[in-house]
């Protein structure tokens, strides 16, 4: 996946005119937000629950390298293996020779975004392994050419029609847009996939090092063919991932699909702990886990290593109302949103993804609805801050934040420039009360007028009510 991150103010403008695109947003803003709140009302303790989740996951990242070393145990205790992979090549190359291993020819896979982080599906073709998404928006997106735009509905910046045509060009079956039919194309694709599979690689939502289990999180059943029919299963998925025990999973699982879809529970919660045992009827006979670092283990400690709790539910961006606006695919790589905007520039570097931390209006919705409490525009301002100190800004921004600190550090100077302010706008403005247009910040006044100041100036009315003593 080619990392688009630098082109965000470009791709955005074009997303905003993209009528279709626009369309299709609307099922978010629409939506999951709605969703999410009659769930919430649904279960009195969800604040409750995420103070808890905050806390275990806190604990687990403190204890990193403890819970993850038990997990691998208890892999190996139950006759898998487990691979330590610094970075995205190294994730690739491991799963490479594992595929060439069981000399496999077509891949499985169910929805990861992990996958996509690493690219791992153009560098399998590259390498003579077909790989087959089988979660439908990822088939869908796959047969168009394109990558996700969301981390749970990955399909979600297409129509009903555009699938339609999807399907007529590559199916060669009649145009439909009735979703059953095109459901029943689907399947019918698929199943001959799934029987022929050589190996199945899923993600994990969560590792559980009590047990040394995996697990995954779906609504189509899709995840669960695709590591219990071939051969071997790989479970690719970040450090980050692992919980203590079963019960701190449930807990979790709680959380995700209410903060998700708004759903109590999704369909499948599907748990892999290691290969087939004698007498098992089904089951993969080799079990792998690729655990990618990919920079997070960088975040702990620093000052953002509360973003190592994300359960990737996608709560921010189904109410951010940034993402609602140009979608995903304007973030110019795998993760968009708020979430997206913390973790790009850690994984691409600043210099890169400098504009996604600045492509967010800060209202903190985003921290509002997060099951365990990430405080993401808080994390932003880090980067904004890192942004600065690299001199990634652009000089004028620069030279106004500079001649802003010069006056706030001269209160007297500060009040004197402000009553002058003031008055220069309210003159401005006349009798239309608002302002069109405002030399040097023409970035603001070209898409909105500006409101002219209704009076004095909050230290002039401050210190005419400390006069007359109220």
């Amino acid at each position: 996946m080619q990392i688009r991150t630098p082109e965000f103010k470009e791709s955005a403008r074009i997303a905003l005119h993209d009528v279709g695109l626009q369309k299709a947003l609307g099922n978010v803003k629409n939506g999951f937000p709605g969703k999410r709140a009659a769930a919430m009302a649904r279960l009195p303790e969800f604040d409750a629950l995420r103070d808890q989740a905050r806390d275990v996951k806190n604990h687990v990242i403190a204890h990193l390298d403890l819970y993850l070393e038990q997990f691998e145990a208890k892999v190996l205790e139950n006759g898998g293996h487990v691979h330590w992979c610094r970075t995205s090549e190294d994730a690739r190359q491991t799963i490479l020779k594992i595929c060439r291993e069981q000399n496999a020819r077509t891949v499985t896979k169910g929805k990861s975004m992990v996958t996509e982080e690493i690219n791992l599906n153009e560098f399998l073709e590259q390498n003579g392994i077909q790989p087959i998404e089988t979660d439908l928006g990822e088939y869908i997106i796959q047969l168009r050419g394109e990558h996700p735009s969301h981390i749970i509905a990955p399909a979600i910046h297409l129509n009903l029609e555009d699938v339609a045509d999807t399907f007529h060009t590559h199916h060669h079956t009649p145009r439909s847009v009735d979703p059953k039919v095109l459901m029943q194309e689907a399947r019918e694709r698929l199943r001959e996939k799934f029987a022929a599979a050589d190996v199945g690689i899923t993600g994990a939502n969560f590792l559980v090092a009590e047990t040394g289990s995996s697990i995954i999180v779906t609504n189509e059943g899709n995840g669960d063919l695709t590591q219990i029919l071939p051969n071997t299963h790989i479970v690719v998925t970040s450090i980050e991932k692992v919980v203590p025990t079963l019960e701190d999973m449930t807990l979790f699982l709680r959380l995700l699909a209410r903060s998700a879809t708004g759903q109590e529970c999704s369909v499948y919660n599907t748990l892999s702990t290691g290969g087939r045992r004698p007498g098992d009827q089904d089951g993969p006979e080799h079990f792998h886990v690729v655990l990618v670092d990919n920079g997070r283990s960088d975040m702990v400690g620093n000052e953002f290593q509360d973003m190592l709790r994300c359960i990737r539910c996608a709560a921010c961006m189904n109410h951010c109302p940034v993402y609602g606006a140009v979608g995903g695919h304007s973030y110019g790589w795998v993760y968009p949103g708020p979430m997206g905007s913390v973790l790009t520039p850690q994984m691409i570097g600043i210099e890169k993804g400098a504009l996604l931390p600045n492509a967010s209006t800060f209202c903190g919705k985003c921290e509002s609805v997060c099951p365990v409490h990430i405080p993401l525009p808080k994390l932003m301002r880090h980067w904004r801050e890192k942004e600065f100190e690299k001199h990634l800004t652009p000089r004028t921004a620069r030279w106004g934040l500079g001649g802003w600190a010069f006056m706030a550090r001269r209160p007297a100077l500060y009040r004197k420039f402000s009553a002058l302010s003031n008055a220069a706008l309210r003159l401005m403005a006349g009798k239309k009360g608002y302002i069109r247009k405002i030399p040097m910040v023409g970035a603001w006044t070209d898409w909105r007028d500006m409101p002219a100041p209704s009076g004095k100036t909050f230290m002039q009315q401050w210190q005419e009510k400390q006069r007359s003593g109220h």
